[in-house]
């Protein structure tokens, strides 16, 4: 699998290759080997339907300006074009030109869009998959939020962006394990210990304030009056490590279940969760450390003991133990990261908050240090999200008093919408999520437009079945009728979509592939706009209807690797 456009870039290049031979052996210009070039696709549907820079790659070791090697080239393969050669290499090329400082322009007979149809009817839920992968294990780890309280626009950006880059890198060839990594020990776990007692000696009528650092969401005092209601004053007497002790694992428990449920309804479903308390108690922490000092990475200074991050072009050395003995979060992070390539993951992708930024080279530096290929690690960090609610900021929330929560925006604009919103943006950009956009039934809301096309696909199909007629296949139609513009361009972007993926997949990118389902939807509005699918003359309305199934085809296979539905009707 890897498409049409995939099969005819390789085809213009051997083109190229050959006729580079057959130039030189011929003496027009001598280069001693053919330079690394590319065969694309031009931004601008005028310069052709692919272009290519080989002509400028080789002005320096031909020693001849680029425009002249690309008119000697051209010159030579409209010759061929007109004899073509018995292999056929040649059969889908109309003419060749020269354009700009000496780029090859390939433009093409229409007629080679239209094996994409056939190959779409062919491959159905697998077109698009390409294996950029090979096979190879990829972890993807997200989300990964503190279990002591509820998930918020932050975390879901992160889900959404985890979860769609997954299923891409999935749909691109590798085997993608997806994991949260659960915060379940350190300071936040004490600090969450300390608020959860003095919630709950607070509830018994106690005077007992929050610690400044700790916790102060409104589900915190419904947790623990949950806690409450089943164990009473029990806990009231009891000495306080051990109160404190029973009330986190209980709140934990709840609050693992409800990130976990709300990750479900938001379509996300993990293979692996990790805990970090098991990396302590497993002794993880401390072997990672003692790697470190053995392979001399490690000194002591004040009691402490530090990790020599500045000889991986870290700022500054990092604590991984404290002078007290307890390894530091960076420690759990290196043990955890050593983990994850201990497993025999080919690459790992961690999807991190924009606050993380400092901490990138530190952990990359650790990874190179305990041994491993700090470039398998990539790290992608994501801004932050501001909801609006029109032009006013939505900042509170009627379950936290501080934060709106995932389940909050799941229940005011569904699903779908939701996910979509998170990730047509590229994760390095800022992202304004507006909900009066985000429920409207417009085509200014991209999401309903989305679906819209699909609909009015399955709408034309249930005309067709109403009528007694039949869905053709793609190879007894003759597909040649499809002339229009429209239909070319609408063909044209269902090719590009094996080469979309792929170039989503290795530049981490969702975003790409939000924005293509969105462009192929316009063509499908604007073809539907303008001609009918269903008409008079029976050989057109075939070729037209392997068409628009060939694009609800795409739409759906470009939307369930986002976590959306396709719906059949609005």
């Amino acid at each position: 699998m890897g498409g049409m456009v995939n099969e005819v870039r390789v085809n213009l290049k051997r083109i190229l290759e050959c006729a580079f031979k057959d130039i030189n052996n011929n003496g027009i210009f001598h280069a001693d080997k053919l330079p690394e070039f590319v065969v694309e696709v031009p931004r601008e549907k005028g310069h052709g339907d692919f272009a290519s820079n080989l002509a400028m790659m080789l002005a320096k070791p031909a020693r001849m300006a680029p425009r002249r090697i690309a008119e000697i080239f051209v010159e030579h393969l409209n010759e061929e074009i007109k004899s073509d050669k018995q292999d056929g290499s040649f059969i889908l090329l109309d003419r060749v030109e020269v354009a700009g400082p000496g780029f090859i322009n390939f433009y093409l007979n229409p007629a080679w869009v239209y094996e994409t149809l056939r190959i779409i009817e062919t491959e159905g839920n697998d077109y698009g998959r390409v294996m950029l992968g090979s096979g190879k294990k990829v972890q993807v780890e997200f989300v990964s939020a503190n279990p002591t309280g509820l998930l918020h626009m932050g975390n879901a950006r992160g889900a959404a962006l985890g979860d769609c880059l997954a299923s891409l890198l999935d749909f691109a060839g590798y085997q993608v394990t997806r994991e949260f990594y659960v915060n379940d020990a350190g300071n936040q776990i004490e600090n969450f210990g300390l608020t959860l007692e003095a919630r709950y000696l607070q509830l018994l009528g106690q005077d007992c304030p929050v610690p400044e650092d700790g916790y102060h969401g409104l589900d915190i005092i419904q947790t623990m009056q949950g806690f409450v209601d089943k164990y009473g004053n029990k806990f009231l007497s009891a000495p306080g490590k051990v109160r404190r002790m029973v009330m986190i694992n209980y709140a934990l428990e709840e609050k693992l279940r409800e990130i976990r449920n709300t990750l479900f309804d938001f379509g996300v479903r993990y293979d692996v969760w990790f805990s970090e308390k098991d990396l302590h108690e497993s002794g993880a922490v401390n072997e990672a450390v003692a790697i470190l000092k053995e392979k001399g990475h490690i000194y002591e200074k004040e009691g402490a003991l530090w990790f020599k991050a500045t000889e991986f072009g870290v700022e500054k050395d990092e604590v991984v133990v404290r002078s007290n003995g307890v390894p530091t979060y960076f420690a759990a992070d290196i043990a955890y990261h050593k983990n994850k390539f201990d497993r025999g993951f080919d690459r790992v992708i961690n999807i991190w908050g924009a606050d993380h930024h400092g901490h990138v080279s530190r952990v990359k530096g650790a990874v190179e240090a305990i041994g491993y290929d700090p470039e398998s690690l990539d790290i992608i960090l994501m801004q932050l999200v501001r909801l609006f609610r029109g032009t006013e900021i939505v900042r509170m929330s009627k379950r936290t008093g501080q934060f709106v929560t995932l389940d909050e925006l799941i229940e005011e604009v569904g699903r779908d919408v939701a996910r979509y919103f998170f990730v047509m943006r590229s994760a390095d950009s800022h992202l304004d999520f507006d909900l009066e956009l985000a429920k409207s039934q417009s085509n200014e809301n991209p999401v309903y437009y989305i679906q819209y096309a699909h609909a009015r696909i399955c709408s034309i199909l249930r005309q067709l079945d109403e009528q007694g007629g039949r869905l053709p296949q793609a190879g007894a139609v003759d597909l040649a009728l499809l002339k229009e513009e429209i239909e070319l361009d609408l063909i044209r972007k269902m090719a590009d979509f094996p080469e979309e993926i792929a170039s989503a997949a290795e530049s981490l990118a969702p975003h790409r592939l939000a924005r293509y389902v969105h462009e192929l939807a316009g063509l499908l509005h604007s073809f539907y706009n303008s001609h009918r699918v269903i008409v008079d003359d029976a050989a057109l309305s075939e070729a037209r209807l392997v068409l628009v199934m060939s694009v609800k085809t795409v739409i759906k296979n470009a939307l369930s690797l986002l976590g959306i539905a396709a719906p059949e009707k609005m």
